[in-house]
């Protein structure tokens, strides 16, 4: 009994050993814990005291320089001596465009005053979005003229591009109906002797500052960072069609087809005429746009042999007269960029509002050509003819477009039916079209 009763003991304290060790382990097991998890805070409150930025203390809430507003003494001084053509040159307008967009805009770019600083003005943001189109200046360059920051310029000049897409939209517009396409066409015809032509096409290459992280998207074949900006022009040098964005990586003979134009050609929602006879001829032409050979022969584009003709065939005088209608878009490219010089020098914005600042400039040139056509293209700004001889315009001696890169000519072989069209109006322009004192010159 007392060796049973020592071995209950004995077992009772065994027992209560290991419930004690137990107990310990629990203890232990709890504190290692409650220790790890301090450990990993204090290594996680050390870290972000490591990568905690140290804020950059303000020396002042603004500086001298932006405590004053310049742009509206620079406007009124320019404006009282509006004579002297300083004002045209800084805006690239008269004061009266200027009050008719400030107008039309104003509600949209307006900002509520409040009691920290005093707002941008609607005239201050209108005048420096447009000196930053005809200058294509820096923002850091603007903010010394304008006494407004760098930053708030990045801000600005998207915003006040933004509302004038939106209030000039109505500016471009391509025709939809038969009898609207045959206008255009009578302008190429009695001015250009181009018969059935309804637009001339072109597009360039607006060079990019290489985008953050776009790889090769925008890389063009010019070792250039780019987006093509496509047109097509009636024969008054406005822009009836304008589509922007596309990459430059895209193949040059995708550029066309990557165009909302050519969806709205191909699916018949253009609503040109039915193609016609012209005079003695053996099929019926149909109505077409004037394009370079970067483009591909089809039946609604036409574009110039290639190779050099002897004078007097008529494919030498089918390129001399498919050029003449050709040269308007060439003239509006032109005229646009020595304008609005920002299409000169590579953007250094992003992809996205460097569409907004290009279709602002395009928007812009069409406003303009309706309500200031004498001051905007005064005489001798664009090509002209006299009995055949061409006079080049002004435009093309601001220097080389070395920002806007031409789309490069790629063959394409052309069905046979193009290739008999093209064919009937070169012969035309021989029989019944001939043009005795320009055809000369071909």
């Amino acid at each position: 009994m007392i060796f049973s009763a020592n071995l209950q003991r004995s077992t009772d304290s065994a027992h209560q050993t290991q419930t004690n060790i137990a107990v310990d382990k629990c203890s232990m097991a709890s504190r290692n814990e409650n220790y790890t998890i301090l450990v990993m805070s204090a290594a996680v409150l050390l870290m972000a005291d490591v990568n905690k930025k140290k804020r950059r203390q303000r020396r002042w809430w603004r500086t001298n320089l932006f405590k004053k507003r310049s742009g509206t003494e620079i406007l009124m001084d320019l404006k009282s001596q509006e004579i002297s053509g300083q004002y045209k040159n800084f805006t690239r307008m008269t004061p009266t465009d200027f009050e008719n967009l400030l107008q039309r805009i104003g509600p949209h770019i307006s900002k509520q005053e409040t009691y920290f600083r005093t707002e941008i003005s609607a005239q201050d943001r209108l005048a420096v979005t447009l000196r930053f189109l005809a200058t294509g200046d820096s923002y850091t360059s603007l903010q010394y003229l304008f006494r407004i920051s760098k930053q708030s310029i990045g801000r600005v000049v998207p915003q006040v591009c933004a509302a004038l897409i939106e209030e000039l939209q109505g500016y471009i517009k391509l025709p939809n109906t038969p009898t609207a396409w045959k206008q255009v066409s009578k302008i190429f015809e009695t001015r250009w002797n181009l018969p059935h032509c309804v637009g001339a096409l072109y597009g360039k290459h607006v060079v990019l500052q290489a985008p953050v992280k776009s790889g090769t998207e925008f890389f063009n074949y010019k070792s250039n960072f780019s987006i093509v900006l496509f047109a097509l022009v009636d024969g008054d040098y406005n822009f009836m069609f304008a589509d922007v964005g596309c990459q430059g990586r895209i193949s040059d003979g995708g550029v066309f087809k990557a165009s909302k134009l050519y969806q709205q050609l191909t699916e018949n929602r253009l609503g040109l005429p039915t193609p016609e006879e012209l005079e003695e001829c053996s099929m019926q032409i149909p109505y077409f746009f004037a394009g370079d050979s970067a483009f591909a022969l089809s039946e609604n584009l036409m574009k110039p042999y290639t190779g050099d003709f002897p004078k007097g065939t008529p494919q030498r005088i089918f390129n001399y007269r498919l050029s003449r209608g050709r040269r308007i878009v060439e003239n509006a490219f032109g005229i646009s960029s020595a304008v609005f010089r920002v299409l000169r020098k590579p953007m250094h914005l992003e992809p996205a509002k460097a569409e907004w600042v290009i279709l602002t400039v395009i928007l812009l040139h069409n406003y303009l050509r309706k309500h200031s056509p004498n001051i905007y293209t005064p005489f001798g700004t664009l090509d002209y003819e006299v009995n055949g001889n061409l006079t080049e315009g002004s435009w093309r001696n601001q220097g080389d477009m070395t920002s806007m890169v031409p789309i490069r000519n790629i063959p394409r072989r052309p069905t046979n039916y193009c290739t008999k069209v093209r064919d009937e109006i070169a012969n035309y322009f021989i029989n019944n079209g001939a043009l005795e004192w320009q055809d000369q010159y071909a």
